[in-house]
């Protein structure tokens, strides 16, 4: 635990992104967001409450999942990552967080780890550190459990140009959601806006050389929306 009582575990940096993980990303603009300090430490999915990470330890209290996170912060420290926006709001900003995270991530997931290049690239570092003779069936390990994740989601069930066809609309109806607003919700962020954040960065990572980052750089409100939340958030980081 932190010098602070309150520990963000997250995975690590890389893709070109403060850290690999989308869900990881939220929480930790939420933290920030609600003013919290906190210390980092990185682990691995199989060492996390339900094998998921972001979780925290909040002076002794461990709790997984990102958005158990924001309820327990909010409830905790009394602040309300959603202030000023109205009952209709707050419900619209439940949609897109539901659209980012039970869609486009799923396409952003095929093209990281499925995808051969992508997961060539990518992902397959992660047991960069084993012992030789373990790295490609760990691989191969790690690659058949995200193939039966998405093919039990459904959506990896789809050829790959049908993946980007659907994570495509999603990216187009998150720009004309967006619009001129600075953030999603209009001209102040809120906690939506970590989440949307998370999953559009490691989309548009310039690490990846796939169609749905393609789909997002044709959409200028979003490439400038990230820049912007990047600045803020993490204004050492290079982005590209």
């Amino acid at each position: 635990m932190s010098s602070t009582g309150l520990t963000l575990y997250a995975s690590r940096a890389g893709f070109g992104l403060p850290d690999t993980s989308p869900f990881v990303l939220k929480t930790e603009v939420q933290l920030k967001m609600a003013g919290l300090a906190y210390g980092c430490v990185s682990t691995i999915p199989p060492q996390a409450p339900n094998g998921k990470l972001p979780f925290i330890d909040d002076h002794g209290e461990v709790v997984g999942d990102s958005t158990f996170i924001r309820a327990h912060i909010e409830r905790r420290y009394g602040v309300d990552l959603d202030a000023g926006l109205d009952a209709q709001q707050r419900a619209q900003a439940w949609a897109i967080e539901r659209l980012l995270e039970d869609h486009l991530y799923f396409a952003m997931v095929w093209f990281r780890w499925i995808d051969p290049d992508g997961f060539a690239k990518g992902p397959a570092h992660f047991v960069d550190d084993a012992p030789e003779a373990q790295r490609a069936p760990l691989r191969r390990d790690m690659q058949a459990r995200k193939f039966a994740e998405l093919h039990a989601q459904g959506l990896g069930r789809h050829a790959p140009g049908k993946i980007a066809e659907l994570g495509t609309r999603s990216i187009d109806a998150l720009a004309e959601l967006l619009g001129n607003s600075p953030y999603f919700m209009g001209a102040s962020a809120s906690a939506v806006d970590a989440t949307a954040f998370g999953m559009l960065a490691c989309t548009a990572t310039p690490f990846f050389d796939t169609p749905l980052r393609r789909a997002v750089e044709v959409q200028p409100n979003l490439v400038a929306y990230v820049a912007r939340m990047m600045q803020r958030f993490y204004p050492e980081h290079a982005w590209g």
